[in-house]
């Protein structure tokens, strides 16, 4: 079937299936939460059909969210074959715009979590999860604008395919394109922001284990999996974040050391480069940009270069936050004002409408970048009472987001 013989219809009652969403139990777990009365209540009522895949797809989320993933996965791969299409539970107000996410059928951390982007907002989100194997549903709910959400891991190839295959002749507009998404692997990322000036991105490969394993024997050099390359290197799995499986490597012993604690076939290699500011700490900002235009986002602080937000004793450090708060308060006028070339080359060779990247500044003042990615987590949920100045800041993102999305729909979202 293709995307001309399909039909659109406006009554998403009929067609999409309501549920609670990521979003919600998220913020519920995020704030200590016990989720399983809400997953006992749930199964008491679940039922095999598609008014019951909503409460499926809520019973995934929950048990992803309590550490049970294969358990969750399977649930959502049963209630997939039932229904494709979900909306969320309505919220109070008038609509202003009808977004469709085009979504992997995978683990909740795959996606990009648009419902955080857009809670609140008056949008109306519908998600079509794509199903390896199964038709395109028709009809499909109307919309004013679409948007891809899935990842650029193994996750995301059958949804980025298929959309693909129908995005050139789709009555509306798609957003984040597949060919765009698929170059935020860590290699291809590489290769497309090299020679950027101003900007900074640490040579990075896809290489074979057994190359590595003869790399780690001595018996083949390290250039011949990095160009250029000499230890230290940075080690990681495909598909990961957030420091799985992340690891620097300081010799051929310490690489042997890792291959014999990881099963991977295939792992990206990267140079390291020493980032840490003239304290000695380590300093990682999260960005996003939309359409064109960088955001901050958070600011970690650590003692060591392997830095993420939890690791980075931001709640447990009051000058710690205060340097984020600055950072956030003054970036136009300062951390963007400082990368202004390299910021607007950066988004021009993504080319994402919607995208984040994490990244730092090496001691000469360049943009120095770890990755960019359209599926990491930009949420409200950090608590007031320790961050009080980070929901202005999100809700200015989300903001942004939703009029880009209203832009590029040509439709007025006015109140």
């Amino acid at each position: 079937m293709t995307s001309s013989s399909i039909a659109f219809s406006n009554s998403w009652e009929e067609i999409c299936t309501p549920r609670t969403g990521v979003a919600q139990f998220t913020r519920l777990a995020f704030q200590g939460a016990d989720l399983r009365p809400a997953w006992n209540a749930l199964m008491e009522t679940v039922t095999d059909d598609v008014p019951g895949s909503g409460m499926g797809m809520d019973l995934s989320v929950i048990a992803q969210l309590l550490g049970d993933k294969d358990t969750g996965l399977a649930i959502q791969r049963d209630t997939l074959k039932i229904q494709q299409l979900y909306r969320l539970n309505p919220e109070q107000g008038v609509s202003r715009l009808r977004v469709l996410a085009i979504a992997a059928a995978s683990d909740i951390g795959a996606n990009t979590p648009i419902e955080f982007l857009v809670e609140g907002s008056g949008v109306h989100l519908a998600t079509y999860y794509v199903v390896p194997g199964a038709a395109l549903p028709n009809p499909m709910p109307e919309h004013d604008v679409a948007i891809v959400v899935a990842p650029a891991t193994a996750d995301g190839k059958d949804a980025l395919d298929a959309v693909d295959a129908m995005a050139d002749a789709w009555p509306r507009p798609i957003l984040n394109r597949p060919g765009d998404i698929r170059n935020l692997e860590r290699d291809r990322l590489f290769h497309r922001l090299q020679g950027i000036e101003g900007l900074v991105i640490p040579a990075t490969e896809r290489a074979r284990r057994r190359d590595l394993a003869a790399v780690a024997a001595r018996e083949l050099a390290l250039t011949s999996v990095l160009a250029d390359g000499a230890f230290p290197i940075i080690i990681r799995p495909p598909g990961s974040h957030a420091g799985f499986g992340l690891a620097k490597i300081d010799d051929a012993d310490g690489l042997r050391d890792y291959l014999s604690e990881r099963p991977e076939e295939e792992l990206f290699v990267s140079h390291y480069i020493d980032y840490a500011s003239e304290d000695g700490r380590f300093r990682k900002f999260r960005l996003v940009v939309i359409d064109g235009k960088a955001f901050a986002c958070h600011m970690a602080i650590a003692d060591e270069w392997k830095v993420w937000y939890l690791n980075g004793d931001m709640a447990a450090s009051i000058p710690n936050r205060i340097e984020e708060a600055a950072f956030m308060q003054f970036f136009d006028g300062e951390f963007a004002s400082r990368h202004r070339g390299a910021l607007t080359a950066m988004a021009r060779a993504i080319g994402l409408d919607y995208f984040i990247v994490d990244c730092a500044e090496t001691r000469e003042g360049d943009l120095l970048i770890f990755e960019a990615d359209n599926a990491a987590i930009v949420h409200d949920m950090d608590p007031p009472s320790v961050y009080p100045y980070k929901s202005a800041q999100m809700q200015k993102i989300f903001s942004a987001f939703v009029e880009m999305l209203c832009r590029r729909s040509r439709k007025s979202c006015a109140a």
